[in-house]
């Protein structure tokens, strides 16, 4: 397991930060997202065998967020 914390940027509000810990959650591998509004980071944990960065920027980045990796 890995533990990461990734700079969101767009977030600015608890819809935002629903949002972008929702769509992590719903990748194979994330075992936890915890995103902080105060400082625009999540905090995600998850099997390094099973998802990647990339593929993490890829689904915060659709739904409207800057994921930075």
């Amino acid at each position: 397991m890995e533990k990461q914390v990734f700079k969101v940027n767009g977030m600015a509000c608890d819809h935002c930060k629903s949002t972008v810990e929702g769509r992590l959650h719903c990748l194979s591998g994330v075992v936890s997202a915890v995103a902080n509004l105060d400082n625009n980071t999540v905090e995600v944990e998850y099997d390094e065998e099973l998802v990647k960065p990339s593929i993490m920027k890829k689904a915060v980045d659709e739904a409207g967020y800057d994921f930075e990796y």
